[in-house]
């Protein structure tokens, strides 16, 4: 059973860690303790805003909304990379959860995820989250278009690690509020298991040694317009006409690529085919290109025709060397052309000097 740190242990902790503290006039008598129980503590949430730049933030996280009282979290953490203190004990940012993810986290005893989620707040078997998680709001848009910038990234990982220090917990205490309730999206833009892996190396070091060069990938999240014909006979580049998100930049203007050297990148392409004959094959491969010219191919995926349409998810990971670039190109080897009706690539990638 963990004891709620002290608010004088809170920024210690957090100032330990190399945060920029601000403590908001009044935080350490904001907190909603009067609505239930503050404690055991089990682990630190993480949450984006959906704030644009107009919004006083750290005065909404403080006060709350007229739906939804504050303190709205433990901490505010904006792009700028402040921790802001806005509250000390119970605050309305959890609501219910799973109390199986309770359990997970409280044991530490998952993998790369805590257990899928299968409550929200008010449903029959949740568990009250305000009870049990420290949180941070952290200021973000949450439309998974709006960048994280490294400093604030930086300062999210060293106020979960802060937290998980001080308590003697591991990277698998930190959670995102999308892990715990099955209503919620939040933090969008970034993997939590890439976050905990950061925790992780945070805890790894001293306090306040760990140091967050390339520790945030850049999120590149592409795909079609429109259907389109394939074609029998020629490898065919995927041309990425939706660009949703492209914080890389490698992407550009448009075309196929989707990565450029010197970087490393993970992800996948998700494809929906239509007319592929149950049976037949379409193949899937990674292409490394300089300018239009090829320079090398990469294993190929087989995707083979299912009843009713055909569906696949390709892994995407690699490291490209300076002056590469990478595409996703597809080979028709049916007996007909079909329609590429859908395509979908998602993926993280870090620039590399």
């Amino acid at each position: 059973m963990a004891v709620p740190l002290t608010a004088d242990q809170l920024v210690a902790a957090l100032r330990a860690e190399g945060c920029a503290v601000h403590e908001v006039g009044g935080w350490r008598t904001n907190n909603r303790n009067h609505k239930g129980p503050w404690g055991p503590v089990n682990g630190v949430m993480i949450h984006h805003t959906v704030t644009g730049p107009a919004t006083d933030v750290v005065r909404l996280i403080f006060d709350g909304r007229s739906d939804l009282p504050g303190p709205l979290a433990t901490g505010c953490i904006t792009k700028d990379g402040t921790v802001h203190l806005v509250g000390n004990g119970r605050a309305n940012h959890a609501g219910g959860g799973d109390p199986d993810v309770l359990a997970a986290v409280r044991d530490e005893s998952y993998g790369g995820y805590p257990p899928p989620t299968h409550e929200h707040d008010g449903s029959p078997g949740s568990v009250d989250g305000n009870r049990h998680f420290y949180g941070f709001e952290c200021e973000n848009r949450g439309d998974g278009k709006d960048p994280w910038p490294p400093v604030q990234y930086a300062a999210m990982v060293r106020a979960t690690a802060a937290i998980c220090r001080k308590h003697g917990w591991s990277a698998k205490s930190g959670i995102g509020h999308l892990e715990w309730s099955d209503q919620k999206p939040d933090p969008r833009g970034f993997d939590m298991k890439d976050f905990r892996h950061d925790v992780a190396a945070c805890l790894a070091l001293p306090a306040g040694r760990w140091e967050e060069e390339d520790i945030m990938p850049q999120y590149v999240n592409l795909g079609i317009a429109e259907p389109y014909t394939l074609d029998l006979g020629a490898w065919d580049s995927i041309e990425l006409t939706s660009e949703w998100a492209d914080e890389s930049g490698h992407h550009g203007t448009g075309g196929s690529v989707f990565a450029r050297g010197p970087a490393r990148f993970t992800g996948s392409i998700s494809l929906a085919l239509n007319g592929l004959s149950v049976g037949d094959c379409v193949q899937v491969r990674m292409t490394e290109f300089e300018g239009d010219d090829h320079r090398a191919d990469h294993p190929i995926h087989e995707v083979l025709g299912t009843p009713g349409g055909t569906f696949a998810v390709v892994p995407l990971t690699k490291r490209l060397a300076a002056g590469r670039s990478m595409r996703v190109r597809l080979l028709n080897q049916s007996s007909a052309p079909i329609t590429v009706a859908g395509a979908v690539l998602t993926a993280l990638v870090w620039k590399e000097s």
